[in-house]
């Protein structure tokens, strides 16, 4: 007798029953999904002239496996670019891989990863396999960070997707209509020269929490139109403490950086003249320097303001090379 004709058949059909009980149960067991969660990349406000330079919200508790899409809502360019734990901050994406074609990607520390420079509507989604505290930074925008914590699958998470959005809608809201930029409506009191007018070239506040920190640009001229006369100069002063404006008549350069046609007054400051709507002159980029930090050379003194004389009568309209398309410009109109 084989060891099969050995077991009573009751035998077979208790162990076939048991089995097939213990599957069924299995199968009925509610498995671990991937959430998936949700936050955005900037805001901005009608006019386009406030950007918040933010992730809204910049501070995400997840499960390992779980994914974040960002949706960028702004027409300012952001980056959402995790890098390496002490990785020297990169260009862009330079040295980063890149998203698949369906704007997904993954990343667990041990390679950076980023998303190109975009604008509104767009939206990259990351999925984290593995549990840490990862920091993420906009590689245009220095003081634009915030951090997503990865927990193990059996420690819970202290808020739900209704939480996050309702955050990232007060904090819009707190960044977009902070009452400083009232500022840029005063005028600059405590640089007053004889016959020189005085434009603020954007102004600016930078504010932290517990995920890092956000920052308000507004980019706009305060008083962008200045009616002065012949012989006479106008001096434009960044007010910004992160953001970098130019001032430029005729022909945007294609390099925004390099001042073209100007000379440097005693005090630092760039100085060109203005002759006629044929004239190219741009001050570059103009801002103030980085902040002093412990351990790092001092960064020189920033270049903050530009002058241009205007010898003749005439209109002549100039912009911000960077944020034009936001509607940053101005005019001056010079009288005999």
């Amino acid at each position: 007798m084989n060891a099969f004709n050995s077991v009573p058949l009751s035998g077979i059909f208790r162990s076939g029953i048991f089995i097939s009980v213990v599957m069924l149960a299995l199968l009925g067991l509610p498995q671990i999904a991937q959430a998936q969660w949700r936050a955005t990349v900037g805001a901005q406000s009608e006019s386009l002239g406030r950007q918040a330079l933010a992730f809204l919200p910049n501070e995400l508790w997840i499960h390992a496996g779980d994914n974040v899409t960002w949706t960028f809502d702004s027409d300012e360019i952001h980056t959402v670019t995790f890098q390496r734990p002490g990785q020297i901050r990169l260009a862009f994406q330079v040295g980063c891989p890149g998203f698949a074609s369906d704007g997904s990607g993954s990343f667990n520390g041990t390679t950076c990863i980023s998303t190109p420079p975009v604008a509104r509507g767009q939206s990259f989604t990351i999925t984290f396999p593995t549990t840490g505290n990862f920091k993420l930074v906009c590689l245009v925008h220095a003081n634009m960070t915030g951090v997503v914590h990865v927990l193990d699958l059996s420690q819970p998470l202290p808020y739900g997707q209704d939480f996050y959005d309702d955050q990232a809608a007060e904090q819009r809201k707190s960044l977009l209509l902070d009452d400083d930029h009232d500022r840029g409506h005063h005028h600059d009191s405590d640089h007053e020269h004889s016959g020189i007018n005085t434009v603020m070239a954007g102004v600016g506040e930078v504010s932290a929490n517990g995920g890092g920190f956000q920052t308000l640009i507004v980019a706009r001229f305060m008083e962008p139109t200045k009616v002065i006369h012949a012989g006479e100069t106008v001096e434009w002063t960044n007010f910004d403490p992160l953001a970098r404006h130019t001032i430029t008549f005729g022909l945007p350069p294609l390099n925004p950086v390099a001042p073209i046609n100007t000379t440097r007054d005693t005090d630092g400051a760039l100085h060109g003249t203005v002759n006629s709507n044929a004239d190219n002159v741009h001050s570059g980029v103009i801002g103030a320097a980085p902040q002093d930090q412990v351990g790092l050379p001092a960064p020189p003194i920033g270049v903050t303001r530009f002058r241009v004389t205007f010898p003749n009568p005439g209109e002549f309209p100039y912009i911000c090379v960077i944020h034009n398309g936001l509607g940053m410009k101005g005019k001056v109109i010079v009288i005999p």
